[in-house]
């Protein structure tokens, strides 16, 4: 063979791979209104920059017909380029060839380019759209997820690791997802469930949609699985751009810096928080006073929305925003809100971002439901996913502050490197009208006008227990702060820590209770 011959045999392989399944399997997929796996990469990673690795890669099994079947690249498409102009790894699945099922080679390029992103120390997005399981492969197809998993965990915390659901993610499959950082979906596209609809009609009886079973919404809305949800394809893969411009590419490297339009409106905050208690507001509010202008990017915000959770910037730096929200429960603290703050603060005490909370929190939600499904077991998730976190952790207090969930909320005493709180904040066991409802029983059923006296007992609780100087007094709260002065003095406490470091006790992991 000549060089000419040689270079267009090669030439040949390349096309053949570029084409996957063939046109008519890139038509159906775009019929039903998907982007194809390499149509993908090129919205993810800045233009030109993607470069592939492994393209010739095929299987080697000639069962059930599959030697009619397979082409170069095996069904997935592995890489690396630019994402604002940093590097990132990637690999996407691609439904037109065998319908995306992971068979022995595809998942060796996966674990590859696994491998070469720990290795370089960048972060790395995998796009699922997969049958799952190849069965025609047996064995070596369940062997392939297992070392992708163990590959899933042992970066975890090392380098950032994203998923984006764009097709089926079915069985095995779903538990790369669930190991990696963040997960994102396109409603009507995405579909995440262990067992599809005929086996779930099979075991149990019931006839469920894949929608129903584990569509997009169900899984951002409903079981919390899911970070981000979008509408298309092209606005996610946009999404996963914008996340990836907030964190850094390791766990040793610098967060980055992107300079925008700084705010601070934090005289508005008289006007958006009320000093009347059983009234609500909206946190976004207040944390769009301090952050740079339509910075917030907020996680999971479908989901257990009595917790606000994400990343702004303040001065063109990233930072970790952990919120209750007022308007949603009140802001209590249940099961989700708890999982879901957990989550976040380990993420960012992973990656070196600063955490801020924003604290209005009446409670624990009581009740059989939240008892019976674990909320103790929870709840202590945020107990140790901040005492355990070693970034700068600054809390803001500003309306109420009561019992344990005060306690879980980054209190000084769980290891808040600096806590402010606003003349109105309220900081105590419970509500002036509960605490009188149990230590002021008997004076008020012994008075003459009981509800006058209950009120009585309401305004003497008030003034000498429910303000932030009995704790300023204790050393609880570091300062009391007027709300103008917000975002001069987290912007003050972020800049004194930013050398901060903590010597803990030598230990393998610890146990936090799952």
């Amino acid at each position: 063979m000549d060089w000419n011959e040689a270079i267009e045999d090669l030439e040949g392989r390349r096309r053949q791979a570029r084409l996957g399944g063939g046109q008519a399997a890139i038509d159906k997929q775009h019929e039903k209104g998907k982007l194809t796996a390499r149509e993908r990469l090129d919205l993810l990673f800045d233009e030109g920059t993607f470069v592939e690795v492994n393209d010739l890669v095929e299987s080697r099994i000639d069962d059930f017909g599959l030697d009619k079947k397979r082409t170069p690249g095996d069904g997935v498409v592995t890489g690396y380029g630019k994402v604002n102009g940093r590097t990132v790894f990637a690999c996407s699945e691609d439904f037109t060839v065998i319908g995306g099922s992971l068979g022995e080679y595809h998942s060796r390029k996966i674990v590859n380019i696994q491998d070469m992103a720990l290795k370089m120390r960048c972060p790395i997005v995998t796009i699922n759209d997969s049958g799952g399981a190849r069965i025609e492969e047996g064995i070596d197809s369940l062997s392939g997820y297992s070392g992708i998993f163990e590959r899933n965990t042992i970066a975890s915390g090392v380098i950032p690791q994203i998923t984006v659901i764009l097709g089926p993610c079915s069985g095995g499959a779903c538990y790369s997802p669930a190991i990696c950082d963040y997960i994102f979906v396109v409603d009507e596209i995405s579909k995440m469930f262990i067992t599809g609809p005929q086996v779930v009609k099979t075991v149990i009886g019931e006839e469920l949609t894949p929608e129903e079973l584990g569509g997009a919404m169900t899984h951002a809305a409903k079981s919390g699985v899911a970070h981000f949800l979008y509408k298309s394809e092209k606005n996610c893969l946009g999404g996963v751009r914008e996340l990836l411009s907030y964190l850094p590419d390791n766990n040793q490297s610098p967060l980055p810096v992107k300079p925008g339009r700084s705010v601070d409106q934090c005289k508005n905050l008289v006007n958006i928080v009320p000093d009347n208690k059983k009234k609500s507001y909206d946190v976004h509010d207040v944390i769009n006073t301090m952050i740079d202008r339509d910075s917030f990017f907020e996680v999971q915000k479908n989901w257990a929305k009595n917790a606000v959770v994400g990343f702004g910037r303040m001065e063109g730096n990233t930072v970790g925003f952990v919120c209750n929200q007022a308007n949603f429960k009140g802001g209590s603290l249940d099961i989700d809100a708890s999982d879901k703050m957990a989550r976040f603060i380990r993420f960012c005490d992973c990656f070196n971002i600063p955490l801020v909370s924003l604290i209005d929190v009446p409670a624990f939600l009581p009740g059989s439901e939240q008892e019976h499904n674990g909320i103790i077991r929870h709840g202590a998730k945020i107990l140790y996913a901040f005492s355990e976190a070693t970034v700068p952790k600054i809390s803001l207090i500003m309306r109420k502050a009561y019992g344990g969930a005060y306690i879980a909320m980054n209190s000084k005493q769980m290891g808040a490197d600096i806590v402010y709180a606003w003349p109105i904040a309220e900081i105590a066991v419970m509500g002036a009208e509960g605490a009188i409802n149990i230590v002021g029983r008997k004076q008020i059923q012994a008075a003459e006008n009981p509800e006058a006296k209950r009120a009585e007992l309401i305004d003497e609780y008030s003034d000498k227990f429910l303000n932030p100087y009995i704790a300023a007094k204790r050393g609880f709260v570091d300062e009391v702060i007027r709300p103008d002065e917000t975002k001069k003095k987290i912007m003050a406490a972020l800049d004194a820590l930013k050398t901060k470091e903590v010597q803990r006790p030598y230990k393998k992991h610890g146990n936090i209770p799952l």
